[in-house]
């Protein structure tokens, strides 16, 4: 391992940029080639989740990179969820009882572009658009592009390649194909799929509804949700299945439903949505889907980051966090000095995996989670014990979405560990009558929760450990 390896890196987007960026500050020479055109002369957004939500973790590989301040002036802090019912009532529900605890909507396109501004200004960064790598050769690390303006076929040799091109990866495509090592590799489907929606600015360029909320009008099989952007705009994502319920996808296909159906679920957002069924009609349905495969790596060549290596649906806002949090990870690896790649990938993979599944998991349960569970009065208190605790005792209690969300230093599996854990305590507690909601409970007696709420939290994990779970 040495500061005159080639590095390879096929995919320019978030993590791919990220990891560029990381790498040529390290002394690397760092080649990155990218199958669609340059982000920052063409508008390519289409089909893909315009805003995104940034946490912690993704802030602490960007600050790793001296990059966080600059996308803090491009984020738009959510301090909790706003859910709509039928009705058009309203109600929030705050992500932690700390204060200064947020998350934050950011343009994907506007983070990738500042990513990209910053890795090009490294003499050892070259990045190459409208280059589509067809595949891999693994055993001698090289990689064969098309390039899409003049339909030349070419390849290019390095050191090391690394796969940050997404859940559609051609490197682990390659590794499938190649079938130069046992491969374990397998891609999930929900039922649900999702179509992008506006709403716009108002007249004077303002948010027309909270931009200090994520919204949600979660309405038990599907739900519909809106991030705001810097315009005054929402980016609006309805999740419906495919071909189930009386509203789905493949029958939403005239006008008249298409209103029937928002006049009847969302009526609210409707009256915000100005051109909702050219919309509707015109925008691509995106499918969802979670991607896990092993090894992430082929000996000492190449490597699998990001989405490549464990794409996640989009329920815990952790999927671009999750990807950057690699970066910062294989960071630590390399400071080891552990003196050849196959001991770094490996390690990286040793030390991460195990997060990563979890995170994967951790969404599935959030779907769930947002299109009912948020709705329901008996999680509507249990978030309110959680929010009390959090704010009663800041350094002692923090929930599954804390520990999930602001919790940077821990990981993932820990995370999701010791979150259902409390979440299973919190909820017996409730089920048990030994708390409520409705009173105003005093310190000392949110005091006696919160240590009914550990011993019983402890005792599960401990059950669970025997267990084997």
């Amino acid at each position: 391992m040495k500061n005159k390896d080639k590095i390879l890196i096929i995919g320019a987007g978030l993590c791919g940029s990220l990891l560029a960026l990381r790498l040529a500050q390290r002394g690397y020479k760092v080649e990155v080639y990218e199958s669609r055109p340059d982000l920052r002369t063409v508008d390519i957004s289409a089909g893909r989740s315009i805003n995104l939500a940034l946490s912690d973790r993704g802030l602490k590989a960007l600050r790793l990179c001296g990059m966080e301040e600059k996308a803090r002036k491009i984020c738009i802090p959510m301090y909790g969820r706003l859910m709509h019912d039928t009705d058009g009532n309203t109600f929030s529900s705050n992500y932690s009882g700390r204060e200064n605890e947020y998350i934050n909507s950011i343009s994907r396109g506007d983070l990738n572009a500042i990513l990209l501004d910053e890795a090009e200004k490294h003499e050892n960064v070259n990045i190459h658009f409208n280059k589509k790598c067809e595949n891999v050769d693994i055993e001698n690390a090289i990689a064969h592009f098309k390039d899409y303006k003049t339909k030349e076929e070419f390849s290019v040799d390095a050191t090391v390649i690394f796969g940050a091109d997404g859940a559609g990866s051609s490197l682990r495509k390659s590794y499938i194909s190649e079938r130069k090592f046992l491969f374990s590799y397998g891609q999930n489907y929900l039922n649900h799929g999702y179509k992008e929606l506006e709403i716009p600015a108002d007249t004077t360029g303002k948010h027309q509804i909270s931009n200090a909320h994520l919204h949600i009008w979660p309405r038990g099989d599907f739900m519909l949700i809106a991030l705001p952007n810097m315009d005054g705009s929402f980016t609006v994502t309805l999740f419906l299945s495919y071909d189930e319920g009386e509203f789905n996808f493949e029958n939403l296909t005239s006008e008249e439903k298409i209103t029937v159906f928002f006049e009847k679920e969302f009526p609210d957002a409707l009256a915000l949505i100005p051109n909702i069924t050219a919309e509707f009609i015109n925008n691509p349905t995106g499918p969802l889907g979670t991607v896990k495969c092993s090894p992430w790596s082929y000996q000492d060549k190449t490597l699998l980051i990001g989405d490549s290596s464990h794409a996640i649906v989009p329920f815990y806002g952790q999927g671009m966090n999750a990807s950057f949090e690699d970066v910062f990870v294989l960071d630590e690896i390399l400071n080891q000095g552990l003196g050849d790649w196959e001991t770094v990938f490996k390690t990286y993979q040793k030390a991460r995996k195990h997060d990563t599944d979890a995170i994967a998991d951790l969404a599935i349960d959030n779907f769930h989670e947002m299109k009912n569970h948020v709705a329901n009065p008996l999680f509507k208190e249990k978030r309110k014990i959680e929010m009390d605790l959090e704010k009663a005792f800041p350094s002692e209690y923090s929930s599954k979405y804390s520990l999930v969300t602001f919790n940077e230093h821990i990981g993932y599996n820990e995370a999701m560990n010791r979150g259902r854990a409390q979440d299973k305590a919190l909820l017996n507690l409730i089920s048990g009558d030994e708390v409520h909601t409705h009173l105003d409970m005093t310190k000392a007696e949110l005091k006696v929760i919160l240590e009914k709420v550990i011993v019983e939290t402890n005792t599960i994990l401990e059950e669970d450990k025997i267990a084997g779970m």
